[in-house]
């Protein structure tokens, strides 16, 4: 995995008071899709949200702490299945709001089946659905970008 910092204005940067931005907390790591890159992916969600706990006073809490690396997890597996190439994981936070961000070399967009209990396989789209506030996924030049967007 290759995590970086990122700076800079972010395409979803946040308004706080009149008109004035704050520059959200952002991580991104890219992953080979090797043994392993799912609990990486895993630990980078979780560090990220010590840190916003602790620099942007946001409450988590342990249950949508775990919503949310559940959805890393189900994003993060998606991508590793099927894109032909390295994905990128993006988290963006304050106190308000967080956003998972997958982005993977398919064109090929998710496909959220009906709900079926009796169905073996395909339902981490659903899990996702049910977890997050709202969730896109959008084709981009290299692939698509699934995001799923908490709000605390």
């Amino acid at each position: 995995m290759n995590e970086q910092t990122m700076s800079g204005m972010s395409d979803s940067a946040f308004a706080s008071g009149a008109g004035a931005y704050v520059q959200p907390l952002v991580r991104a790591g890219q992953f080979t899709g090797e043994p392993g890159c799912i609990a990486e992916a895993r630990m980078l969600a979780d560090r990220f949200l010590q840190q916003l706990e602790a620099e942007w006073l946001a409450d988590v809490g342990e249950r949508r702490r775990g919503d949310l690396l559940l959805v890393v997890s189900e994003l993060v597996t998606n991508a590793e299945r099927h894109s032909h190439g390295p994905y990128l994981l993006e988290l963006e936070g304050t106190d308000r709001q967080v956003m998972v961000t997958v982005y993977d070399s398919s064109a090929t967009l998710p496909r959220r089946f009906e709900r079926d209990p009796g169905r073996l396989g395909g339902h981490g789209l659903e899990i996702v659905h049910a977890l997050c506030d709202r969730l896109t996924s959008e084709r981009v030049p290299v692939g698509k970008r699934v995001r799923a967007v908490f709000d605390l």
